[in-house]
């Protein structure tokens, strides 16, 4: 892999990962309403499942899918309806610690998944797998370039959320002023959902 593609990654990393979707929503907001520890579990999630979507994309599942519309289109309902319930159940939060005594909980394993309905993950992985590995005479190490660099990229871009999230807690706890943040980031996650639905 050249500088020239190296960079190129980084710039196409640093845009995608750290321009507001899913991920970086649902960091935010599980921070902010539960703290950082209790966020950890799915800025892990995170990476780990979309260097698992990389993978899949990188043996040739993403060809299958771009292949065959209506799997697309099953992964593409899946993510708005499942982004359209975490709204829904986020913005009636207006204390830490949700009004029906359940807290939004996005764990490692949800969050591990959601990356394989996340229509935004399939077209960076489909990106980069069709521009930096596939037809390449040394695509396993281009791979192992990658990977770690997407990984990398993932955690830190939802970590910095998450800590946006969890330093605002003082502040939301007064008023009404979680209650509009959920609102704001339930409306987020609508706006990426019909986003992803137009795709």
């Amino acid at each position: 892999m050249t500088w020239q593609e190296f960079t190129a990654l980084l710039a196409l990393a640093t845009a995608m990962s750290f321009s507001p979707g899913p991920n970086t929503t649902l960091s935010t907001a599980l921070a902010a309403n539960g703290g950082l520890p209790r966020a950890m579990r799915f800025i892990v999630a995170v990476p780990v499942g979309w260097t698992l979507l990389l993978a899949l994309c990188a043996g040739g599942i993403g060809a299958l899918v771009v292949a065959a519309p209506s799997l697309r289109w099953v992964i593409q309902t899946l993510g708005v309806a499942y982004l359209l319930w975490l709204a829904w159940k986020l913005s009636g939060s207006g204390t830490i610690g949700p009004a029906d005594g359940k807290p939004l909980q996005v764990g490692f394993r949800q969050g591990v998944m959601l990356q394989f309905v996340n229509i935004k993950a399939w077209l960076l992985a489909l990106t980069l797998v069709a521009n930096w590995i596939a037809g390449q005479p040394d695509a396993l190490r281009r791979f192992a370039i990658v990977a770690p660099v997407m990984l990398l990229y993932a955690f830190t871009s939802n970590f910095v959320y998450a800590l946006t999230g969890s330093l605002l807690r003082n502040w939301l706890v007064h008023g009404q002023r979680l209650l509009w943040f959920n609102r704001a980031m339930a409306g987020v996650l609508v706006l990426t959902a019909c986003w992803m639905a137009r795709v």
